[in-house]
């Protein structure tokens, strides 16, 4: 990597994704709306003076702030355009030549009296090379008068942003006659020129005239379509339209997905003070075991000369283990949220916009299928939904959501419906296994919590401190902490049914049904009452944790979208066992979990489900539409998966150990990729290695697995420091933990101010 400004790279240099998506070097592009267009270039006058390819891309520029403008009016001729709604004026003027007229017009803007555009785009050439049947004599002229521009131009970059086009190459082969003195060759020779002194003019200014010449790269893949084979296409003039949209836009209204020409944020408090934290853990954890090797070199183990017996010194391990796993744990983390903090906010790496393609996204999946067919092994128990398979089912899922995520296949509805299925499926899953928990241990303590909250959040908590975004931004960890609340509230509630008493007396079995109708009732009503729902999470400091960009609608609508899954985890989870207590199901090793006669038949109406919510989520139309429907029947899929995976007791008995091993670090892997897989917050993709995407996606792959398991790693360290099972213990830590988000909430308000 060069180095240097991203606006460079992206008015100079870039390629095509496919036919029409062009991707800058080194960047990315955010493609405005009209709206957005509006907001940014509100009470400003924009200039381009020019020939008729300005004057094209004068009509480009103005259809992002207005679609509806038509090409009409005078081609050789001044064009004025104005927007009353958000005070823009945009204008072109016809100079086709570099000569006395344009300096003219650009003087009048140096001098006191007239007031200065703020954005000026000019360019010239073809007309002299046309006019002066490509003579030398007229290049000669065109240098010196743009030598005699160059100052002027210089001047009022010091005040407004000033561009110079270069002359786009034509299709030689399609001119007219009248135009056949246009060569590659001379526009070369002019576009030359006009670098050079524009360069030398401005070699020892810090104002700087832009020379825009990507659209030369970007006419030389399109000119063949062109009509005339002078003027490009419309959808490359749209692309260099949107290029100077983002070089201005960028830095004004800072897009997610707009990395170019955009600053690095400056650091918050509260990212200085978690530096602070991990420098001082680093220096905390090389100190102790410093100490801790002199001590074994002082203390090594001698004979004792008279009994010939050997001495240990004696070493207070739990305490000095405990400090140090701590100190060792924090210097890891701290070194990994380094990396995280230069991939994603530091503009030290590259980052390219995703494209999605059937292969980029399909082989990949194939590809990751196979192997984890390669490794299969015999699972240790052979229950419906044992640990090996749930393991195994998270981490195919996690892989797919991740190659889903990479490739932008959330362009391709039928590929983002089978996605929500995967997510709620996970979301089912937290159901199931923690309503089996506390229906079987029937173990309610304070310290099964603390662990399940620790494990969930610890991770997103840390990033949300180091890379400056709110809780709800990582929307997954807040969807499966609120539903893991909500199951332990419906469970924990007076009276208490687990699966102890139920079986003393099987009315406690419709006691718990009670329960389960009374929150699905809950659900029904807060998912047709967005008012009630945000007025229940507006409240601070819950506001504080689940608003995105000002208010909880995104939240409301990440709920909402999954709503009764986790009921339908539960609910099965509880006729399961309930079947398993009775003996209804057959569960030893190679067994089918029927009769034969009853497995045929379910398996047969699971395949065909299976097959059905296939084809309606293919054949989608409508992404709201599907969004609508997706809580009641994406557990259609989800059963029928179950159904398939576990009646067949040779299926039940075998598990693929290579998704599971992923399945183990789903949850890592899933908010790792936000940041060090892909970039500006999964709206790109992070480059490592540039001109070498394989190379890149395998070395970036292997680094983000690598951090993710240490991250598994740290977390369950650290939770059995911070969450301990002594509860005088772990209510000391719960105070603390109390006081540390008390300081991180006063933080974060004196943020908020000094911003406003």
């Amino acid at each position: 990597f060069k180095g240097g400004d991203t606006c460079e790279y992206l008015l100079s240099s870039g390629r095509f994704l496919g036919e029409k998506v062009w991707q800058p070097h080194s960047c990315m592009m955010h493609k405005y709306k009209n709206s957005e267009a509006k907001n940014c270039l509100i009470d400003k006058h924009i200039v381009f003076i020019g020939d008729s390819r300005i004057r094209q891309l004068f009509y480009s520029f103005i259809k992002l702030i207005n679609p509806q403008v038509k090409e009409e009016g005078n081609k050789h001729g001044n064009i004025p355009f104005e927007d009353k709604s958000a005070s823009i004026k945009v204008d072109f003027l016809w100079y086709p030549e570099v000569n006395g007229s344009m300096r003219q017009c650009i003087k009048s803007w140096t001098e006191g009296s007239v007031a200065k555009p703020h954005i000026i785009i000019a360019g010239a050439a073809t007309w002299s090379i046309k006019i002066h049947n490509g003579s030398n004599e007229a290049l000669t002229q065109y240098k010196i008068n743009i030598t005699s521009i160059a100052p002027l131009l210089e001047k009022l970059a010091k005040s407004s942003d000033v561009y110079w086009v270069l002359q786009d190459p034509v299709y030689e082969d399609m001119l007219s006659e009248s135009r056949k003195m246009i060569t590659n060759e001379k526009i070369d020779a002019y576009n030359e020129a006009a670098v050079r002194i524009l360069n030398s003019s401005s070699r020892n200014s810090k104002a700087k005239v832009k020379v825009f010449s990507v659209s030369k790269l970007i006419a030389q893949e399109t000119i063949m379509k062109s009509a005339d084979g002078l003027h490009l296409p419309e959808s490359s003039r749209d692309t260099n339209a949107m290029i100077l949209m983002n070089v201005y836009c960028n830095k004004i209204m800072k897009p997610i997905d707009g990395s170019c020409c955009q600053p690095q944020p400056p650091l918050t408090l509260i990212q200085k003070l978690a530096f602070c934290f991990f420098t001082l853990s680093i220096i905390g954890y090389l100190i102790i075991n410093l100490i801790h090797r002199n001590n074994f070199r002082k203390n090594k183990s001698c004979t004792d000369l008279e009994s010939g017996e050997e001495k240990k010194p004696a070493i207070n391990t739990p305490y000095v283990s405990t400090l140090e796993m701590l100190l060792h744990s924090f210097c890891k983390l701290g070194l990994i949220m380094t990396y995280f903090y230069l991939c994603d906010r530091a503009n030290l790496f590259m980052k390219e916009n995703k494209f999605y393609t059937h292969s980029s996204f399909f082989i990949p999946i194939i590809y990751i299928l196979v192997l984890g067919v390669f490794y299969t092994e015999n699972t240790k128990e052979t229950k419906v939904l044992n640990r090996e398979q749930t393991d195994e089912w998270k981490g195919w899922m996690q892989l797919v959501i991740l190659i889903y995520h990479i490739s932008g296949a959330s362009t391709f509805l039928p590929v983002y419906m089978h996605i929500r299925v995967l997510v709620a499926a996970y979301l089912f899953q937290t159901g199931y296994g923690h309503f089996s928990y506390f229906w079987i241990k029937g173990d309610f303590g304070v310290y099964r919590v603390c662990q399940v909250l620790f494990r969930l959040n610890f991770l997103v908590v840390v990033l949300c401190i180091v890379m400056d975004r709110p809780y709800q931004f990582y929307y997954f960890v807040p969807l499966v902490t609120v539903w893991f609340m909500i199951i332990y509230a419906t469970l924990a509630i007076w009276p208490q049914i687990v699966q102890k008493k139920a079986n003393g007396n099987c009315l406690w079995h419709f006691g718990l049904l009670l329960k389960l109708i009374c929150l699905l009732t809950c659900i029904y009503f807060l998912s047709y009452s967005q008012g009630a729902f945000e007025k229940i999470f507006s409240f601070w400091p819950l506001s504080k944790c689940f608003e995105l960009n000002g208010n909880v609608y995104e939240w409301w609508f990440r709920w909402k979208l999954d709503r009764y899954v986790v009921f339908h985890g539960m609910l099965f989870a509880f006729i399961y066992l309930a079947l398993q207590k009775h003996q209804m199901i057959s569960e030893g090793k190679g067994d089918p979990l029927f009769s034969n006669r009853v497995s045929n038949v379910l398996l047969f109406i699971s395949i065909v489900s299976f097959l059905t919510y296939s084809i309606w989520a293919s054949s989608c139309k409508n992404k709201t539409e599907c969004n609508e429907l997706h809580p009641s029947v994406s557990v259609v899929q989800i059963l029928a998966f179950v159904l398939i995976r576990n009646i067949p007791g040779y299926v039940r008995s075998v598990y693929s150990s290579f998704f599971a091993w992923f399945g183990k670090i789903s949850l890592e892997l899933f908010i790792c990729q936000y940041h060090i897989w892909l970039a500006a917050d999964t709206k790109g993709i992070l480059v490592l290695i540039p001109g070498y995407p394989m190379f890149n996606v395998l070395v970036s792959t292997f680094i983000f697995v690598c951090v993710a398991h240490e991250i598994s790693q740290i977390t369950n360290d650290l939770a059995q420091i911070v969450v301990p099972k002594d509860n005088s213990t772990l209510l000391k830590r719960l105070l603390c933990i109390a006081g540390f988000f008390s300081g991180l909430l006063l933080f974060s308000a004196m943020q908020d101010q000094s911003k406003h």
